[in-house]
């Protein structure tokens, strides 16, 4: 598969994703799905001078990353696809993307966010999508590295807001 690591992380690309997530994962194409960055040259620009000149850089809206993804666009890449937050996620499955698994790397705090493990906050719009997306029978992973050990996500938030979960 082309998509060798589907990430949620709010900061997109950074030293982590560089230093901890590139040569591992064997990627030569980081892909970040964000109608924000998509928009934004300025972003754009600086997310491409954190990499490496031999990795490939696109930001695309979250609609035209999941066209992209089912075209194929990526067949011959191997391909670190970043994203901001569920929400987007969830975008890109209701657009046709099947994904088996997403890595929840960074949700951080903000107001109104409640800290369920060192580097993932959740406001109830965030656990909503965080459920709709397992039920469309996603893996969600937490690891900060890929050496870290998986952390089940689904398993994390029902520990941390038991029975509340249930009520979002």
């Amino acid at each position: 598969m082309p998509i060798v690591l589907v990430r949620i992380d709010d900061r997109l690309i950074h030293g982590q994703i560089v230093e901890g997530w590139l040569k591992p994962m064997r990627a030569n194409y980081i892909a970040v799905a964000s109608d924000h960055v998509a928009k934004d040259r300025s972003q754009q620009i600086l997310l491409s001078m954190a990499v490496p000149s031999t990795i490939k850089v696109s930001s695309f809206s979250v609609d035209e990353a999941a066209k992209k993804i089912s075209e194929g666009y990526f067949e011959k890449e191997r391909v670190l696809l970043l994203l901001s937050g569920p929400k987007d996620v969830l975008r890109l499955l209701t657009g046709g993307v099947k994904l088996s698994s997403v890595n929840v790397g960074g949700m951080h705090y903000t107001s109104g966010k409640k800290q369920i493990l060192r580097t993932l906050s959740v406001d109830k719009n965030d656990v909503l999508d965080l459920k709709e997306i397992s039920q469309r029978g996603v893996e969600l992973e937490g690891r900060v590295l890929p050496m870290d050990d998986k952390i089940d996500i689904m398993e994390a938030l029902h520990k941390e807001l038991g029975k509340d979960l249930d009520k979002i």
